[in-house]
């Protein structure tokens, strides 16, 4: 009997089991491991004009992959230093990514004024 073709939105229920990066193979680049490889990349990147409620369906989707992913934190590193401007990566839309950016923007400038407070008022006592 005839299997049905596999939807590209299907996951597996159970998660993959995460793997300490230390305990990785180190000289491997960290995407040989991605989940995503063994996925449709149209899951990952919007087509042009898509609807929104298929995006956020699409996005959803997208982010069960990420989920089961053992280097999923790398990806999302990797997708914030770049910065990735498109797609799911690490289990973030590209949206989400600006937000992060800019909360990390906003606590450096904070680190930055407190240190240069604390330098002020060390070189003053």
């Amino acid at each position: 009997m005839l299997q049905p073709p596999h939807s590209s939105l299907q996951v597996a229920a159970v998660p993959a089991p995460r793997v300490p990066a230390r305990d990785r193979d180190q000289d491997a680049p960290w995407h040989t491991e991605a989940v995503c490889r063994r996925d449709e990349a149209g899951l990952f990147f919007a087509p042009s004009k898509e609807p929104t409620a298929a995006r956020l369906s699409r996005e959803e989707a997208a982010k069960r992959v990420c989920a089961r992913c053992p280097v999923m934190v790398e990806c999302r590193e990797h997708a914030l230093l770049q910065p990735e401007p498109y797609g799911v990566w690490g289990g973030l839309t590209a949206a989400e990514r600006r937000v992060v950016l800019a909360r990390r923007r906003r606590r450096d400038l904070e680190l930055k004024k407190a240190a240069h407070s604390s330098d002020r008022i060390a070189a003053a006592g």
